[in-house]
């Protein structure tokens, strides 16, 4: 592969360590690809970071929409990320659309508007985390459906709302809410006591049932989990470290506001290679 996916694999190996180990497990042809599909990922999961108002974000935003859609920008191939995702796209049929609702799911992150709902929430797993899937599923099954959609749709949604529960002191300390609106009100959450770093008995409450429903996203993935072909498995294996970290959680003694929820790396590579070894969806 050429130079602009060097830079797709170098980037997801320093900003997603977990889907470069498990892009790894991938079959050799298809690795590039997928590598410069999660480092689009990347690209347009950190905007935020990178910006310092929405404005310029929205236009980062619309940059890579242009993009997709076929808008000439003149300066795309100077876009190593865009030129590899490109190219991917062409070799392997990708959906076009698919990537634009993932940009389009990516506004909310710029602004400080609460999630509204549980549905909302997974709504917005499914767009980001479960189309990344999703997609993988497409590289590695060289462009034909997999028939992978439904469990692919839970898996995101388990993987997606783990992570930003592991991420609430992160997000609650800019003032950012992804923690659904109808959850904190069913269990008397008050968001101030969230943003000032407060564990409340009622946060542990409302974050004890959000748990629940990772589980139950994951209980609909094992029950699925004979529609995954083998080599497709990679595309879910990072999965694997879902159940690890809810049990985390559970641990007496922690702190959901205290420093972003983290495991040593090389635990994560033993439960990454041992999920491998069991066809990649040992969750």
């Amino acid at each position: 592969m050429n130079a602009n996916f060097d830079h797709a694999r170098d980037l997801v190996y320093a900003q997603d360590r977990d889907r470069y180990l498990a892009a790894l497990f991938a079959g050799a042809e298809q690795r590039p690809a997928l590598l410069a599909l999660h480092a689009f990922n990347v690209e347009i999961a950190r905007v935020r970071e990178l910006v310092s108002d929405p404005l310029p974000g929205e236009v980062r935003l619309q940059w890579w929409r242009d993009f997709l859609q076929g808008t000439e920008h003149g300066a795309v191939n100077a876009n190593p990320i865009a030129a590899a995702l490109a190219e991917t796209i062409e070799r392997y049929k990708l959906p076009r659309q698919a990537l634009v609702a993932m940009i389009d799911a990516r506004v909310f992150d710029l602004y400080d508007d609460p999630m509204p709902s549980l549905h909302d929430l997974e709504g917005y797993c499914g767009e980001t985390v479960s189309a990344l899937i999703q997609l993988a599923s497409l590289i590695l099954n060289k462009g034909e459906d997999p028939g992978t959609a439904e469990v692919a749709g839970h898996a995101g949604v388990a993987y997606g709302l783990c992570g930003l529960m592991r991420a609430l002191p992160w997000h609650a300390a800019r003032g950012q809410m992804f923690l659904p609106k109808d959850v904190l009100d069913r269990h008397g959450v008050d968001p101030k006591t969230v943003f000032a770093g407060q564990t409340t008995p009622e946060l542990t409450a409302a974050l004890a049932e959000l748990r629940e429903h990772i589980r139950h996203h994951l209980e609909r993935v094992r029950a699925q989990v004979s529609d995954i072909p083998p080599h497709v498995a990679p595309a879910f294996l990072p999965l694997a470290l879902v159940e690890p970290f809810v049990r985390m959680m559970e641990k007496p003694g922690f702190d959901p506001l205290k420093t972003p929820l983290e495991m040593s790396q090389l635990r994560r590579q033993w439960i990454l290679w041992r999920a491998a070894r069991k066809s990649g969806v040992a969750i």
